[in-house]
Parts: structure tokens; C-alpha cells; sequence
């Protein structure tokens, strides 16, 4: 009888163990999410939202950056790329109890592709003319076509969680690990446990680990780092080398290095043909030798150690080597080489005049760069910069403009000469670039929007980029997109100048944490976390 009781004694201390190992997760977002929708995700805040509560039928491993089964257990490409099978899981619940099925998947496709919903994740997938269409084939297998082949076609739907087609509670039934319980705008919202959450670890014992997740909207990072600092929260996605410096004084075990980001900074010229310049201004900037001279007399080694304490390297070009597959390695950054600027601007007319630098037309040479007033690494670079350029007899004048009247000038009113930002690139595939690269893009910064291209290199590179977007072989994808990282590097419509490091920071409390290059850096593994 005694054993009998110690060894019901022993179970139940065991369940507590494990029922106890759970705990709530705590970390900042720095807005109010725009939309819970998660078919409506633009903006990172929106974004993390969805990644914590949405099911989707594919997850890249954020490691391996490789597809892997989620509510998929396994799928077929067809047609070149213009059909998907899917076999989805069979016993999946959303949140509130409602039975997963293939009808689900072909009710948020419907969702996605509405063109009512103005979807930018569903733009992803509009591949050609014509509308996608559905076929449940069972209860677990599923056929998406569409009217054209589309790239990278399993990974984006890495980017779709599923909606229910019959719960009550519509979009915000949640298939992913957590669903939102509580949402006080502009102070936090509350993510609680998905017990219907389909998931298990390798010895059997349901997903998540944590039993809630609180994400506090606060917009300051000096009081984000406090609030790390005391045990208030536990993660900090991206911190800044100052925070990550003074953290690893206090205590090295705080932070971590991931490495080179997928995120860029660059510097551009204007080279709209009807923006309000000088024509000898726009000459310069349109002037391949003038970039390529600009580029080699930045010294961004300088800008990788002194700025960001030397937590960036000097950049190479479109995508940074975070992107493993699609990064062309065979590339290097460009010198820094004061002489070689020289010979090119010299090949171009231009001369130095008691140390100013002149064009043939006697211009002196001078320009402005604008840049996000806040920012204080931008702010920082464009100083450094600025010194720079004075030794090859450049005058440059920095102006902080706060972001929407920076965003005014460079995609409206064109009134600008240079330009200092960055870009997040969330997505690894080039596809995610078409909007940038096309000439007749209106992200196409330097010369947005143009009827026909510009240039000779800019319409290879529209010949390219379409050539990659329709292909469904991997492999000359690559070779196509190798070819624009090298137009990009031999162009230089963006210089670029450093890829900054994924520093995070990860309380010693939390279990499990993998923290990567790519975004979600800290909690991508998140059904696996713990607090302890």
C-alpha cells in the first residue's frame, strides 16, 4: 500500500513539474499593431502578432532557412509552378475548438486574393491575369492553382495563417500556438496557451511550453533596456551596440551576436529626370563613374567600427551573406580607395581646384544628403560620410528631416539630392524585390515609376528579374538574380554601406532560445521557450 501511494506521490509531483514549467513571456513592441487581421499584416508590430497566433501550412526554419511541415504534412508543386497539393493534418483544432480541414485553406485563399482586402501578403501570390482558384480534393488534401507560375510559391505560405471557415469567432480563432485573450490599445495585449494547439515535442508532451505571452506596446528603447535590465520583460529583439556593450559589461550571458542581418543601409542619388535639380546635378548623379567614385571614397570600415562598434561589416551589395542561398558570394565590398575616386572622376571631366572638386562645367561639386532625424547611427554615418567625401574635394551638407516629410520628398515632391536609409528584409527570396527593382516600380527609389527603362543596365535588370519571378527551377532563379546583385554592384544606383549584426538580448530565464539572423530573431522557436 505504501508503494502504491509513493508512486502516486511521484506521478503527481511529476505533473505539477511539468504543469508548472510554463510561465509568461514578456517583451515590447515599439507601436500599437495597425491590424489584428492577420491577412492584413504590413507592419512589424502587426506582424509579431501574427507569427505568435496564426497557423500556417509551411514554417521556414529561421535557422536552416529551409520549408518545413507545419498544417501541411506534405505537398507537390505542378505545372511549372502554377498548381500546389497540399496534404494538410487531420485532428487540428483552431482555439476555440472548431475541427481543421482543407476547406479552411481554400476559404482563406478566397480571403486573401479578394481584391477588396487590398492584401499585401496576398499580392505575393498574383502571379499573372486571372483569378486562383481551389479544389478540396478530401477533408485533408487540397489543390491551389493559379494563372501563372509563381515563385518561391511554398515559402509564401510561410507568411499566410489560416482562417476558419465556420468559427464564430472568425479571424481571431487562432491555429498557431497562442491566441490573443486580452487587448488594452496603446498598454498591451495578452496572448494566452492554444490547448487545442496540435504541436508536440519529441517525448510527447503538448506545445507551447509557456502559458502566455504579453506583448507591452512601449515606443522608448532606453526604457525597453530598463525594463530588461530589472526583469520586466525578457527579450529584446534588436538592440543597439551601446545596449549591447553596456549589457555585456553587466553581464555577458545577456546578449547575443546572430551575426550579419538580412537588413541593409544605403545612400542613393535622385536621378529623376523631372525632379527640381540643376542639370549639371543630375548629370553627376546619373553618372556611373560618379557613383562608383562617391562609393570608393566612403570608408566603411570606418562606418562598421566607429558607428556601430564594430558590430556591421562593410556591406557588398543587394542582400547581405545572412541570405545564404540567394546571396551571391561572389562578390566583395568595394575599396576604399581615395586614388582609384580620383582617376574616375577625372575620366568624367571632373578636376580639383585648390582642393575643391569641380566639373567641366567649373561647377563645384556639392550636395546634400538627407536622412531620419532620431536615428543617430544614420545621423552619425551621414557625418562620417560627409568627412569623407571632403577629401576628394566634395562638399556635403546633412539635413535630419523627421520620416513622413523624408517620405514626402523622396516618393512625391522629389525635392531632395541625396538620400540615407535602410531597408528590412524580412523576406529571403528575390521576389520580395520586384517592387525595388522593376524601373517601372515605385520603390524603385533613385528613378521611380519610369514608362520605359532609363538604361541599358536598368531594362536587363527588368528582363532578369521577370525571367527569375516566372521560372519555377530554383537554379536559374539563382543564376538570374546572381546577375542583378552584379548589375547592382557594377551600377551602383544604391551604395550600399554596412550590414549591421542581429544583436539581441535574452533573459537567463528564458529556456530553449535559438536567436537568429532573421526576423523573429529572438523567439521564432517560440512553442519551445520556457521561463525558468
Amino acid at each position: 500500500m505504501k508503494r502504491f501511494f509513493l508512486g502516486c506521490a511521484l506521478l503527481l509531483a511529476s505533473s505539477l513539474l511539468w504543469a508548472q514549467s510554463g510561465g509568461e513571456l514578456r517583451f515590447c513592441l515599439s507601436a500599437e499593431p495597425k491590424t489584428l487581421n492577420p491577412l492584413l499584416v504590413q507592419d512589424n508590430q502587426s506582424e509579431t502578432v501574427s507569427y505568435l497566433t496564426g497557423g500556417v501550412l509551411v514554417r521556414v526554419n529561421r535557422i536552416t532557412q529551409k520549408a518545413q511541415p507545419e498544417l501541411a504534412t506534405d505537398w507537390k508543386l505542378m505545372d511549372g509552378g502554377k498548381r500546389i497539393r497540399f496534404k494538410v493534418r487531420s485532428g487540428a483544432r483552431f482555439s476555440d475548438g472548431t475541427p481543421f480541414s482543407s476547406a479552411d485553406v481554400a476559404y482563406t485563399m478566397q480571403q486573401l486574393m479578394d481584391p477588396a482586402l487590398h492584401s499585401a501578403v496576398g499580392d505575393a501570390f498574383r502571379s499573372g491575369q486571372g483569378r486562383i482558384a481551389t479544389r478540396i480534393i478530401s477533408p485533408t488534401e487540397i489543390e491551389i492553382i493559379f494563372p501563372a507560375p509563381v515563385a518561391n510559391l511554398v515559402n509564401l505560405f510561410d507568411t499566410v495563417p489560416i482562417l476558419s471557415a465556420t468559427s464564430p469567432l472568425k479571424e481571431m480563432a487562432a491555429l498557431g500556438p497562442f491566441y490573443i485573450a486580452e487587448h488594452k490599445p496603446g498598454s498591451y495585449i495578452l496572448l494566452k496557451r492554444n490547448t487545442y494547439y496540435w504541436k508536440k515535442d519529441a517525448s510527447g508532451h503538448q506545445l507551447p511550453y509557456l502559458d502566455a505571452v504579453r506583448l507591452e506596446i512601449e515606443q522608448n528603447r532606453e526604457i525597453e533596456a530598463l525594463r530588461f535590465r530589472r526583469g520586466e520583460i525578457h527579450l529584446i529583439n534588436i538592440v543597439s551596440p551601446a545596449v549591447y556593450d553596456k549589457f555585456s559589461t553587466q553581464d555577458r550571458s545577456l546578449v547575443r551576436d546572430a551575426g550579419p542581418s538580412a537588413d541593409t543601409e544605403q545612400l542613393w542619388f535622385n536621378q529623376m529626370a523631372s525632379a527640381p535639380l540643376p542639370a549639371y546635378k543630375l548629370a553627376w548623379f546619373t553618372s556611373t563613374n560618379f557613383r562608383r567614385a562617391v562609393s570608393e571614397a566612403i570608408n566603411r570600415e570606418d562606418l562598421a567600427r566607429i558607428v556601430f562598434r564594430g558590430y556591421a561589416r562593410p556591406a557588398i551589395g543587394v542582400i547581405s551573406p545572412a541570405n545564404k542561398f540567394w546571396f551571391n558570394d561572389k562578390l566583395k565590398p568595394h575599396p576604399y580607395d581615395t586614388a582609384s575616386a580620383l582617376r574616375r572622376l577625372q575620366q568624367e571631366g571632373f578636376h580639383l581646384d585648390n582642393g575643391v572638386l569641380r566639373d567641366k562645367g567649373g561647377n563645384a561639386v556639392e550636395f546634400s544628403i538627407i536622412t531620419n532625424a532620431g536615428n543617430t547611427a544614420r545621423e552619425n554615418m551621414a557625418t562620417m560620410i560627409q568627412q569623407d567625401l571632403k577629401k576628394i574635394g566634395i562638399k556635403v551638407s546633412v539635413a535630419t528631416l523627421d520620416f513622413p516629410t523624408i517620405i514626402e520628398r523622396i516618393t512625391q515632391k522629389f525635392n531632395y539630392e541625396a538620400c540615407l536609409l535602410g531597408g528590412v528584409n524580412g523576406d529571403l527570396d528575390p521576389n520580395s524585390q520586384m517592387n525595388i527593382w522593376l524601373s517601372s516600380a515605385e520603390n524603385h527609389q533613385w528613378n521611380p515609376s519610369q514608362k520605359t527603362p532609363a538604361t541599358a543596365w536598368e531594362a536587363e535588370i527588368d528582363t532578369l528579374m521577370r525571367a527569375q519571378a516566372s521560372s519555377g527551377d530554383e537554379h536559374k532563379r539563382k543564376q538570374y538574380w546572381d546577375r542583378v546583385q552584379e548589375i547592382a554592384w557594377e551600377q551602383e544606383p544604391f551604395i550600399y554601406l554596412v550590414n549591421k549584426d542581429a544583436l539581441v538580448a535574452v533573459a537567463s530565464t528564458v529556456k530553449n532560445a535559438q536567436p537568429t539572423a532573421l526576423r523573429p530573431q529572438t523567439f521564432w522557436n517560440v512553442e519551445e521557450l520556457e521561463i525558468k
